[in-house]
């Protein structure tokens, strides 16, 4: 039986940030490394998934990446009461055939203010050994650990020794990502490379 005949399987995986939930999927869900936060259902135009989960009322925000889905929830809404109804939903979504991302999406060439629109902006290319070896760094040691948490970590510039990243998915507005980035990463980048001195965390917008 090839991959594709195999059913989708969604389960749940609590996150650090006690707003957002992790859905895993047995198959990716994102290609090529692609990330995708959406904020509203406006913002959401690129993934028709993500647009069908804005139509439930208690849904916040939608992150796509890889082989999950991260989902924010309105405070005051318990997970226990929704979370069987979002796992259910996305199974019967994706074995339905279902398209997570749209093809125009990827059938086109993506404009700059397009991506600015869907917060895709914050990745930059390093530029020079330094930046260069600070995005190995990040893509090796910090990156999987944040995935695992239901999150995505970017790096977006560095400059007089100040290392500034943005943070995604459950990781945007986790209580516990400051403490992550000051005990963790700076941390490694202590033993890895010094020249790093500061770790500055910024939101996606």
């Amino acid at each position: 039986m090839s991959e594709k005949q195999v059913p989708y399987m969604i389960y749940a995986e609590v996150t650090p940030n006690p707003a957002t939930m992790k859905f895993v999927s047995n198959h990716f869900l994102a290609e090529n490394g692609d990330v995708f936060e959406f904020k509203s259902e406006a913002e959401a135009s690129p993934s028709p998934m993500a647009q069908r989960l804005f139509s439930f009322p208690f849904v916040q925000g939608v992150f796509i990446a890889q082989n999950f889905v991260t989902v924010s929830k309105l405070e005051g809404v318990e997970w226990d009461d929704v979370i069987l109804e979002l796992r259910e939903y996305l199974s019967n979504y994706l074995n339905a055939g279902q398209p997570v991302i749209s093809e125009s999406y990827h059938s086109k060439t993506t404009t700059v203010d397009e991506l600015e629109h869907m917060g895709q902006t914050d990745h930059k290319v390093a530029d020079g050994p330094i930046e260069e070896r600070i995005v190995e760094i990040l893509d090796d040691y910090v990156r999987p650990a944040v995935e695992g948490d239901g999150g995505a970590i970017h790096f977006k510039s560095f400059a007089e020794g100040k290392l500034s990243v943005v943070l995604k998915g459950a990781c945007n507005g986790c209580p516990s990502s400051t403490v992550t980035l000051k005990s963790g990463i700076q941390a490694l980048f202590d033993r890895m490379l010094p020249e790093v001195k500061e770790v500055i965390a910024e939101e996606s917008e």
